[in-house]
């Protein structure tokens, strides 16, 4: 049998390879025999909750297929399952396990990855990522038991079978079994535009542009701003299993298609989303890229200027120093993790939590749920432009003047997985003397190596954890000098 090893929040295989029809059903029965035996323990948080699972899937090739699989596991097993019956986006899906107090979910998404993969989110009960420990819990749970497979009848199976979008109504049973079909997005909708100051932004007249980079997210901010003043401007919505070519991810790089498309029809924002919609990216009006740490340090702008917020911001610690000179001026606490929103998610439900935030455009915001939510991040961000009515990019010219230029970037390579440990020790034991112009101030080996010079530059080096991908990020203070760095990292490569 396929091995199955979990990453990052679930587990994640090339289609066809390895994520089969009978690996996903294997992996849906150990996450069901995991539950089951939660709620049996009377420690367990989830002690006497009803077995209830939610279950969504998003825009990749037979996504529908393997979410059809799971639902009709779980059904198997004795959980109610409300499922979906179409795409949706990944932080919908969160919002309903915690609104609807279910055991946990799963959602059918390998998020930003190439189109050759897809994947099996696991979402806890508190509405948020399962943890590295609970993943290994479900890991353990693997072939401890055969397959119990709840069958639909075929009238209704076919229902779930043709191509994406046309499925059976919403709100009724499958007839003959456990599975509900039911549309979250609503409920999810109508939480973040309470997060939000709605009705300054549906009197705004916004020009607002959504590149939802053919994923899930493709009609939701038309869907979200309908009946206000704002006027909304959906690019690269069509369902496209390849994704246009690209990997569905909110970084500059994959803004060519929206951004030409921008500079023919100019708006005030560019909001972009990734392949399930729980990251945020963005353009300015005519096509410019903003990185996600700009985002990020706007986001946090906002919160705290405009909102007037406090409370704790948790950051990974391959996020922009922008953000610690940012709390250093507000006087807010600052809590720095390792990478990856499972460790953001617990900072987020503790008492006098803010705002968390990751590189990667995953944010996420207090009295919410503990999870990445690009579609709320997307409206604060049009709550920023209708609050000071001025172009994003003025805003953040602002921010640099106030706490100095910050300039980033990213590289990805290729890189085997084999050699990654040797790679990691390697530049621990030796680390540049400086960086630039300055002299090394740090080295911060808790997951890959982060080397910091005295003036806050930094260079850091990561393996991914759901590819063969070596990730180098790099800050400073000009474009010219992040180049520089980046050549520096793919040196220490050979």
């Amino acid at each position: 049998m396929t091995t199955i090893k979990f990453g990052t929040d679930g587990w994640r295989a090339v289609i066809a390879e390895d994520f089969t029809f009978a690996n996903v059903a294997r992996v849906a029965q150990a996450t069901a025999d995991f539950w089951k035996s939660e709620i049996r323990n009377q420690k367990s948080e989830i002690f006497g909750r009803e077995p209830k699972v939610v279950i969504g899937y998003d825009r990749r090739f037979l996504s529908d297929r393997f979410a059809q699989i799971t639902a009709e596991v779980f059904a198997g097993n004795e959980f109610q399952v409300i499922l979906t019956p179409e795409p949706t986006p990944t932080p919908s899906i969160s919002y309903a396990v915690k609104n609807l107090r279910a055991v946990g979910g799963v959602m059918i998404t390998a998020s930003h990855n190439p189109p050759i993969f897809n994947g099996f989110k696991l979402k806890s009960h508190f509405g948020g990522s399962s943890d590295a420990e609970t993943c290994k819990a479900v890991e353990r749970f693997l072939d401890r038991n055969p397959v119990r497979t709840f069958l639909a009848r075929e009238p209704e199976r076919r229902a779930l079978l043709g191509k994406v979008g046309s499925v059976a109504p919403s709100g009724r049973a499958m007839l003959g079994t456990p599975i509900v079909l039911s549309d979250v997005r609503p409920a999810h909708f109508a939480a973040i535009k309470r997060l939000v100051d709605f009705k300054l932004i549906a009197a705004s007249k916004l020009r607002v542009a959504h590149d939802a980079l053919f994923g899930v997210g493709a009609g939701v901010f038309e869907t979200l701003l309908a009946k206000t003043s704002c006027k909304v401007t959906t690019l690269n919505g069509q369902y496209d299993v390849f994704f246009g070519g690209i990997c569905p991810e909110p970084l500059p790089k994959n803004y060519a298609l929206g951004g030409a498309q921008l500079r023919h029809n100019p708006h005030d924002i560019c909001l972009v989303t990734d392949g399930d919609s729980d990251r945020i990216g963005a353009m300015d009006g005519r096509g410019g890229p903003l990185t996600n740490q700009q985002v990020i340090a706007l986001l946090l702008h906002h919160l705290v200027r405009n909102r007037g917020g406090r409370g704790v911001v948790t950051k990974t610690f391959n996020t922009t120093a922008m953000v610690d000179k940012m709390c250093a001026a507000w006087h807010l606490p600052l809590t720095e993790v390792g990478i990856g929103f499972r460790f953001i998610a617990p900072e987020l439900m503790k008492p006098g939590a803010l705002f968390g935030a990751e590189e990667s455009g995953s944010v996420g915001f207090a009295n919410h749920i503990p999870e990445r939510d690009g579609l709320a991040a997307g409206l604060f961000l049009l709550e920023m432009l209708a609050m000071e009515k001025i172009s994003v990019n003025k805003i953040y010219v602002r921010l640099e003047k106030e706490f100095g230029p910050h300039r980033y970037d990213r590289y990805d390579a290729h890189y085997p997985l084999e050699k990654r440990a040797a790679l990691m020790e390697r530049l621990k034991a030796n680390p540049p003397n400086q960086l630039l112009r300055s002299p090394l101030a740090k080295v911060d080996a808790r997951d890959g190596v982060k080397f910091v010079a005295e003036d806050s530059t930094w260079l850091m080096l990561r393996g991914s954890g759901t590819e063969p991908v070596l990730r180098i990020y790099a800050e400073a203070k000009s474009e010219a000098d992040v180049k520089k760095l980046l050549k520096l990292g793919r040196s220490l490569l050979v």
